[in-house]
């Protein structure tokens, strides 16, 4: 059955502007350059995205999680691992161990870290970058490594 000329006039704009609605929502998270003389057909633009403030909780997400230490039957973990630290950034050391005790931080100046039997929490602040030993004399062993950066 032919189709009236009316009718295929609106069809054949509702399928223009169908077409059109559709390119343009297609388009619209892509920042592609599509210049004539561009290598390589087209290039992606980066877009910046506006910066403000940002508030407490975001801060806070923001902060290292604390360095967890265990001390149980005289056997420490982490066992030596490296772990990079920012120079004059307070660090946060949690120790849970089965007995009181004492670790050795080889910063310039030497601190020192007393804990007790159940959960210490202490604060540690480098200032010059490299590497610091924090280890334990009883026993004698490396508990981990601070990279200050």
């Amino acid at each position: 059955m032919p189709v009236p000329s009316r009718s295929r006039l609106r069809l054949a704009t509702g399928f223009a502007l169908s077409c059109l609605v559709l390119g343009t929502l297609a388009s619209c998270g892509d920042d592609v350059d599509t210049t004539p003389g561009s290598e390589g057909g087209s290039t992606s633009t980066p877009t910046s995205t506006p910066t403000s403030t940002p508030t407490a909780s975001q801060t806070q997400a923001q902060e290292p999680a604390p360095i967890e230490i265990t001390l149980e039957q005289d056997s420490f973990d982490p066992k030596g691992e490296r772990i990079e630290v920012a120079a004059g950034e307070p660090v946060k050391i949690v120790i849970t161990a089965d007995r009181a005790g004492e670790l050795h931080v080889h910063s310039t100046p030497e601190q020192e870290i007393e804990f007790t039997a159940g959960v210490t929490k202490h604060e540690v602040t480098i200032d010059q970058p490299g590497v610091v030993e924090v280890e334990s004399h009883d026993p004698a062993l490396v508990v981990l490594q601070l990279e200050v950066r």
